[in-house]
């Protein structure tokens, strides 16, 4: 006799099997928040990038909703009071990063969007120091010059002295201030509520959502506007909306959080250094951009400072 349910077990046994790994884990979710450059490049011309960041956020709140309704009745009285942080949460780390990334690949290539990401380690190593007192070691900060000097040399696409003259793509500067942000978010994540991790990203993906709808409202050209910008969404552009939902939104963030939950969080946090790497090889792969020469010298003093960074902590 034919078991019908046999897809659905067949489906839930192999997620249950990813889910018991946990490097495969570690790897595919910068994969998937890689693939995330790369769909806001794509989305040109086929989804306004506030029409994207409301569509992705609208979706994943409602796949989230169904997942996270237990642990959110059962979070609340921790949830309250954290309220305000994790609206700024919200807006920062998941709308205002993405707003700024997806507008910024309209004027700056993949290749280098990616690789300018690799600041955002180097920008919460010195956040963790002005803020908190945390001393790097000599060979963190001998990492962190070089991974600067790396963001600053595809920034300025091999030539540094444009920094002088203030000489530098709008898109590349905008990928920066994003960074800033998720800089900003990655360090007041240290007074997150102590709740379920479903309950904190289906809070902080409604707060994206409605700081996403407040940015259209009063900076994006209105509500009229964004209602005018739907029927021009291409199947492409609903495509890419489905992807950012499922794939950087929700599943990257729980496979992290489970890597992070199996092998801790020192092991697992050397893996979002991948990031970069995988956001460049798929804008190669599938944009079809170019690698240049100041890509590959930006890439092995961005990929070597961080390793020297990584290396200077796990060192006992």
């Amino acid at each position: 006799m034919t078991n019908l349910n046999a897809p659905g077990t067949f489906v839930r046994g192999m997620f249950t099997n990813i889910l018991a790994r946990p490097y495969l884990l570690l790897v595919l979710a910068p994969v998937f928040w890689g693939g995330n450059i790369v769909a806001g490049k794509l989305a040109i011309g086929h989804v306004d990038p506030n029409v994207l960041v409301i569509g992705r956020w609208a979706g994943a709140i409602l796949v989230l909703l169904t997942l996270s309704r237990p642990h959110l009745r059962e979070d609340w009285p921790q949830i309250r009071p954290a309220l305000p942080l994790l609206f700024l949460f919200g807006a920062l780390g998941f709308t205002g990063f993405n707003l700024l990334l997806y507008n910024a690949v309209l004027y700056t290539s993949g290749v280098n969007a990616s690789i300018e990401q690799a600041s955002i380690p180097v920008l919460v190593l010195l956040g963790n120091f002005v803020l908190f007192a945390v001393r790097p070691r000599p060979l963190q900060i001998a990492g962190l010059i070089i991974t600067i000097i790396g963001v600053v040399w595809v920034a300025t696409h091999g030539e540094p002295m444009r920094v002088l003259a203030l000489s530098i793509n709008i898109g590349d500067l905008m990928v920066l201030l994003a960074c800033i942000l998720y800089a900003a978010y990655s360090l007041t994540l240290k007074f997150r509520p102590s709740i379920h991790w479903l309950s904190f990203l289906s809070v902080t993906a409604f707060f994206a959502l409605a700081t996403a709808v407040l940015f259209q409202a009063l900076v994006g050209g209105g509500m009229d506007r964004f209602f005018s910008l739907l029927p021009r969404v291409t199947l492409r552009g609903w495509l890419i909306v489905l992807y950012v939902m499922i794939f950087p939104s929700i599943l990257a963030q729980l496979f992290y959080a489970r890597g992070v939950e199996i092998v801790g969080p020192n092991r697992a946090s050397i893996f979002i250094n991948l990031l970069p790497v995988f956001g460049t090889i798929l804008s190669v792969i599938i944009l079809g951009e170019r690698f240049e020469a100041y890509h590959a010298i930006a890439a092995i003093l961005v990929i070597g400072g961080i390793t020297m960074a990584e290396y200077s902590v796990r060192k006992t």
